[in-house]
């Protein structure tokens, strides 16, 4: 069975109040072909996990000004004032997470883990609601892994079966969070029939690849 489906088709998984992973750093690794069609789609109300909220009018800076995201999980806010402008005015909700933190929870979803130990945040309002433990008589916080229900992903070659090889550093958060989503959608770039990528640069596997929508170079 084909993975290769229309815009409309990949993104059916995306409804109102979705929780999804979105990569990229500064817009960089974004998928805009997604992007743009969850806006033509009008989804509401979404929980947008990503690295940061880029730039107003890029990546998925277009849905926080588009009033898409009821609340973003994310490590940065500073390139965007319109994400701070909506925090600060109780418009949207933002959980700042230390950015390390961030991967090491997602990783930890995708890998099966129950959570991991961790120093960062001890002492800081990072820790509140969090369950400390010492290790050694060092304190930790105990992070728990992160998921999501649908992880929108850029390829920059994607073979038809969904393996992945991503250019530079448009890879950041992408393989990360191909494994720790219950649906995950492919941007293809570029997309190659099966054996045209070395496999020594695959990057994601398709094994974790459900649907693939060929973007533009």
């Amino acid at each position: 069975m084909s993975k290769i489906v229309s815009l409309d088709e990949a993104l059916s998984h995306v409804i109102d109040e979705t929780s999804v992973m979105i990569p990229g750093f500064m817009g960089a690794g974004t998928p805009d072909k997604l992007v743009e069609g969850l806006i033509a789609k009008g989804v509401k109300d979404l929980c947008l996990i990503c690295t940061d909220t880029a730039f107003p009018g890029v990546g998925v800076g277009k849905l926080i000004e588009r009033d898409m995201i009821k609340k973003v999980m994310v490590s940065h806010i500073g390139t965007n004032p319109e994400t701070g402008r909506r925090m600060n005015q109780g418009l949207m909700e933002v959980d700042l997470i230390p950015q390390g933190t961030l991967a090491e929870r997602i990783r930890s979803a995708g890998a099966g883990l129950g959570g991991f130990l961790t120093p960062t945040g001890v002492g800081t309002v990072v820790e509140e609601g969090k369950r400390k433990i010492v290790v050694n008589g060092k304190e930790y916080l105990l992070e728990e892994p992160l998921k999501a229900e649908v992880a929108l992903l850029r390829g920059t070659k994607v073979d038809k079966k969904g393996n992945i090889w991503y250019n530079a550093a448009t890879r950041n958060f992408n393989p990360l969070m191909a494994m720790a989503a219950k649906t995950v959608i492919v941007e293809a770039c570029e997309l190659v029939e099966v054996g045209e990528i070395d496999p020594n640069n695959v990057m994601t596997p398709g094994i974790f690849v459900d649907y693939i929508v060929k973007g533009d170079a």
